[in-house]
């Protein structure tokens, strides 16, 4: 199980201020678009971003759509309001702190070198139908189009392979397309490893990889919508200390 000091599921800091992040079950649910109460989400959305040390109202969210498109945020831009369908988000100033919410799929998170020194920063929701259909691929051209260098990930914890089972006939067609999707459950039916082929995939994009450990569905630390349909979402973050503005 994950946890750390200060409250996140699990955190890293990196060089130059660069903060990566993960919030588990604890931390509530984040999603606004599971029939929760939205004032309390919006509370819990709140005390996120005091305990990032980033200005109320500072964290992006998308609505999440299982889709690869990226879109891009620049500081001082007004929040997402929810009528723009992306799956992933790119901001070449990383003092906006990004998030992506899941609960099962994968949370991909990117920094890369920015021209001038400093980071371009992304987020990224990578379910079975993003992942196959080029969201890390079309995340990864977005921070090399704004001139990133050195580009990482960082891939949350989601459902394991031994967990996520699948129709055979939906293996074969994703495994023939990614395959180091290929996997079986604990119980001995087709599955998916849905990390394993972002990594694979990110790998042969000259993306290092860090593979944070953790299995949805197997942890109860973490939401899980295969374990309980009306869970909520937790959220993966990047973001820098220039966030506080």
């Amino acid at each position: 199980m994950g946890g750390s000091p200060d409250g996140f599921w699990w955190r890293e800091e990196g060089a130059e201020g660069l903060r990566v992040a993960f919030t588990g079950a604890e931390a509530g649910n984040l999603a606004l678009n599971v029939g929760d109460d939205s004032a309390a989400v919006t509370g819990r959305r709140r005390r996120l971003e005091e305990r990032m040390g980033v200005r109320p109202g500072a964290l992006r969210f998308m609505n999440q759509v299982h889709s690869a498109r990226v879109g891009t945020v620049e500081a001082g831009d007004a929040p997402i309001d929810g009528s723009e369908e992306l799956d992933g988000l790119l901001c070449a100033d990383a003092g906006v702190p990004l998030a992506v919410l899941v609960a099962d799929c994968l949370p991909v998170l990117f920094a890369a070198r920015a021209p001038g020194g400093g980071w371009i920063t992304a987020a990224a929701h990578a379910g079975r139908r993003g992942l196959l259909g080029g969201i890390l691929a079309n995340t990864v051209a977005g921070l090399e189009a704004a001139g990133g260098t050195g580009l990482q990930a960082w891939i949350g914890p989601s459902i394991c392979g031994r967990c996520y089972e699948v129709p055979a006939a939906m293996q074969a067609e994703a495994c023939g397309q990614l395959p180091e999707l290929a996997a079986e459950t604990s119980w001995g039916t087709p599955a998916l490893d849905l990390a394993a082929g972002a990594a694979a995939e990110l790998g042969r994009l000259d993306v290092r990889v860090h593979r944070v450990a953790g299995c949805t569905r197997e942890d109860p630390g973490l939401f899980s919508y295969r374990r309980d349909s009306g869970c909520g979402r937790f959220a993966g973050l990047v973001w820098t200390g220039q966030g506080a503005r």
